[in-house]
């Protein structure tokens, strides 16, 4: 097994608290049927999240993260040029709010639907409302 996967394992096994709470909320596909990985591998990069399907990572960031911001940049950098969205979350978000950090996975998830109405602007000059 590779240097990369043989991390990837020990860090799904040192799971923080806000790691483990939201795997509670992300495990056997409970968001829209998505599948998510933990501590997944991507490139040379270990995802926190991973759902490959919707082309999403999420990360959850911790104190220590205050001190990395521009490796944090570099890294959501790499990994929207392969393709990702990436998403981050400060780990008291998950521990205090889970739902809201729920709610914005799922908006993350669900592309967005074009409004049935078009706009007023959109609409030909002969055109009355009712």
């Amino acid at each position: 097994m590779d240097a990369l996967r043989l991390r990837a394992r020990e860090l799904r096994h040192e799971a923080t608290d806000a790691e483990r709470a939201l795997w509670t909320k992300l495990r056997q596909r409970q968001l829209n049927g998505f599948r998510f990985r933990r501590q997944h591998p991507i490139d040379r990069y270990i995802a926190d999240f991973a759902c490959p399907e919707a082309r999403l990572i999420i990360e959850l960031d911790g104190a220590h993260h205050l001190e990395k911001v521009e490796a944090d940049r570099q890294r959501t950098s790499d990994l929207e040029r392969l393709g990702y969205r990436v998403i981050r979350f400060w780990n008291d978000d998950v521990l205090m709010q889970p739902e809201r950090v729920v709610d914005a996975i799922l908006g993350a998830l669900t592309p967005e639907q074009p409004h049935p109405v078009p706009p007023l602007a959109a609409r030909r000059e002969g055109d009355k409302m009712a």
